[in-house]
């Protein structure tokens, strides 16, 4: 089959990007990404290329090149699935809140609900593809209602799990590591991989496109997360103990690192990870194994979540002692709420909880992000219900100039590691706060003794102070 339109539901993180590469790549194909929310899609479609709602280095060049060409975005689902022969399922599956499994389970509410639309609205046989991260055996479940509400149509259904890191989704979509496809073993199954091979071959080597079963494919997304927070809990865990022994995290970490079965990625210390994979992916692998009685497994995989909980409340823990045990009162500036630069994304943000934490402590927070708007913040912590929104917003401000939010502070605390934070005026900022000034680093990007030298006390993950 040659692919001409294809449909992508979801028009957030993960469907925006990778839509606007492939209409980039394959100016022949048309691309419609769709999405219910009509705010979303109208940023999307923003004259201002600067304002569409993912914040992505080149991600505004490519959407500026293929809009309008052959990348439309709409809220029009149903005559986008019409017209589409691929159509990829790219919606949220949050970890559920409710009932069986919450917790853990993947939330896939918003997965049936794209099945049963495509299946009451196609005419003809469509691939549909799993875009979404999703538990194993998903495809089953998707290819189940397809078959017996589809009207006697043929759906074939591919897991194209999504590997990008947001920061830097754009090069990875350019040129990533691989791509992975999984699809039914038949005939049909290798035709319907087939023709999702053929449009990522159009820039992406052929060697690097693999093909596997759909269950192996829809797996391959959760370890590879697993595996990535894995290695952040770990060395997460011994920041801990270097702080006790006076050993320095940075130190050991580049000696470990330069271990060719080691490897440096995903070794530097941090008030913990974020994001909106890693911790879903990883509670529904904890689901699954325990569905399955697999529970030593479980267990294994569980502890990565709860070192990265311990991490952000030792990170809170440690301003409060530091701050002569008690924070009430005082003003506490955050620099950075997303969950890691070079995004806009504060799913899951470490921020979050240390100021859920310090809130707690009826302490006054003051927070500045580049590229966070002051709407999102307030999201974020109404979302934990730990206090009314009014409170939040009495407790909690957002300022728009780093040094003004700094002023009168007792202490500063980086929870992202923003490249500006480096070069600011540090002088400025302690010769505006209250003495005795304290920077706590929470992404070891700072110069300890530069800072040491103006005056701060210095407290970073993983040092002794």
């Amino acid at each position: 089959m040659k692919v001409q339109n294809i449909c992508c539901i979801g028009a957030g993180y993960v469907g925006g990007p990778t839509m606007a590469v492939i209409a980039k790549k394959c100016p022949d194909i048309k691309v419609t990404v769709v999405d219910i929310n009509q705010e979303r899609i109208a940023a999307w479609n923003d004259e201002n290329v600067d304002n569409i709602p993912v914040y992505e280095p080149g991600l505004s060049a490519v959407v500026a090149e293929a809009r309008g060409r052959n990348l439309f975005f709409s809220t029009d689902v149903d005559k986008a699935i019409d017209e589409a022969e691929m159509i990829f399922i790219s919606v949220n599956t949050p970890t559920k809140t409710y009932g069986e499994g919450k917790g853990q389970a993947a939330d896939l509410k918003w997965i049936e609900l794209c099945a049963r639309q495509i299946a009451r609205v196609a005419k003809g046989d469509k691939i549909v593809v799993e875009k979404s991260t999703l538990p194993v055996r998903t495809a089953s479940t998707l290819k189940d209602i397809l078959t017996h509400t589809g009207d006697g149509l043929s759906f074939q259904i591919l897991s194209n799990p999504e590997f990008l890191a947001e920061g830097t989704a754009v090069e990875d979509l350019m040129d990533p590591d691989r791509v992975l496809i999984g699809g039914d073993q038949t005939p049909e199954g290798l035709n319907a991989i087939q023709a999702l091979v053929d449009v990522y071959a159009r820039w992406v080597p052929k060697d690097k496109i693999l093909t596997t079963n759909v269950w192996s494919s829809e797996l391959s997304k959760l370890t590879a997360n697993a595996y990535l927070a894995q290695r952040v809990s770990s060395i997460n865990s011994l920041s801990e103990l270097c702080e006790f022994t006076e050993a320095d995290i940075n130190e050991v970490a580049r000696a470990i690192g330069t271990d060719s079965r080691i490897g440096p990625k995903f070794l530097k210390a941090s008030v913990g990870f974020g994001g909106s994979c890693f911790q879903k992916d990883i509670l529904n692998l904890v689901y699954i194994s325990r569905s399955y009685g697999l529970n030593e497994v479980a267990d294994y995989w569980e502890q990565v979540i709860i070192m990265n909980d311990h991490q952000k409340r030792r990170f809170a823990k440690k301003i409060i002692k530091n701050l002569y045990n008690t924070v009430s009162g005082k003003k506490i500036a955050f620099l950075g709420w997303a969950f890691k630069k070079d995004t806009n994304d504060t799913r899951e943000s470490a921020a979050i909880y240390v100021a859920d934490h310090l809130l707690n402590e009826q302490s006054f927070i003051e927070t500045y992000d580049p590229k966070v708007k002051k709407e999102q913040v307030y999201t974020d912590l109404d979302y934990l219900g730990s206090r009314s929104s009014e409170e939040n917003r009495k407790n909690l401000t957002v300022g728009t100039d780093p040094y003004k939010v700094c002023e009168g502070a007792h202490a500063v605390a980086v929870l992202t590691e923003w490249d500006e934070f480096k070069t600011y005026d540090w002088k400025r900022i302690y010769d505006g706060m209250l003495k005795p000034a304290h920077v706590f680093d929470g992404r070891n990007i700072l110069d300890k003794e530069a800072l040491r030298s103006i005056g701060f006390q210095v407290h970073a993950i993983g040092t002794a102070d």
